[in-house]
């Protein structure tokens, strides 16, 4: 090992004893992605790497939140690389979705909120999430039933209580995205949340919510008395 490696080998395991020490305290964003990177590039320097994706996305957010196929034309950043970046992303969202299920929806809205906020303000094209919760308004369970631009013709009752029926729901939390940024509910909205009321009260479940993510904003129909 040259003096360089030795130089490199002596930087990671400091990174590695601080974050063991104290989390991540203390850690500038690029040196949280430096870290990353280290896992998948065993000998080679990865700061100026991970300063160069910082500064191309932006954000921490931004570099797990980006494209791997962006990613990968970074200088420095390989395949191995952005599978560990995308991998951390996911284990964030199936953390958090572990640990949104069980809650009290209405205890816990807000920690629900910031997992669909993860989960949904990216995506390219609309997303229709259903939340089932039983008897106690515990989330049981959260499914993706539909995507595309969502119309009355796009979703499907008939889906939505079969899935219903099979989690055993008493009440159900409907969730889509708008790409576009603009929380507010079109009238294609306001037309879904009602059919979609009238099948669920149909077989006697309720819907507790409809929530619109729009990127770091979101409307609640039950907030504004549509529900």
């Amino acid at each position: 090992m040259g003096k360089n490696d030795a130089t490199q080998e002596g930087h990671r395991k400091r990174l590695r004893q601080r974050f063991l020490k104290s989390g991540l305290e203390g850690f500038h964003d690029y040196e949280i992605v430096e870290l990353l990177l280290t896992l998948g590039t065993p000998r080679r320097d990865c700061k100026a790497s991970a300063k160069e994706v910082l500064k191309k996305f932006g954000s921490l957010r931004g570099v797990l939140e980006a494209p791997a196929e962006e990613l990968a034309t970074i200088h420095g950043i390989g395949a191995n690389n952005v599978i560990g970046l995308k991998l951390s992303q996911a284990i964030a969202l199936r953390y958090l979705s572990d640990k949104v299920v069980g809650q009290d929806f209405l205890r816990s809205s807000e920690e629900v909120v910031d997992y669909l906020r993860l989960k949904l303000r990216d995506r390219s094209r609309e997303v229709f999430l259903v939340i089932f919760l039983n008897g106690r308004n515990q989330i049981t369970a959260m499914e993706e039933l539909f995507e595309g631009t969502l119309t009355t013709s796009a979703v499907y009752p008939r889906e939505v209580i079969d899935r219903t029926l099979k989690n055993k729901a008493a009440a159900l939390v409907l969730v889509h995205n708008h790409p576009s940024g603009n929380s507010q509910p079109s009238k294609e909205d306001l037309d879904i949340t009602k059919r979609l009321k009238d099948a669920a009260a149909s077989i006697d479940v309720s819907i507790h919510d409809h929530l619109i993510i729009a990127g770091d904003d979101f409307y609640s129909f039950a907030d504004h008395g549509i529900l």
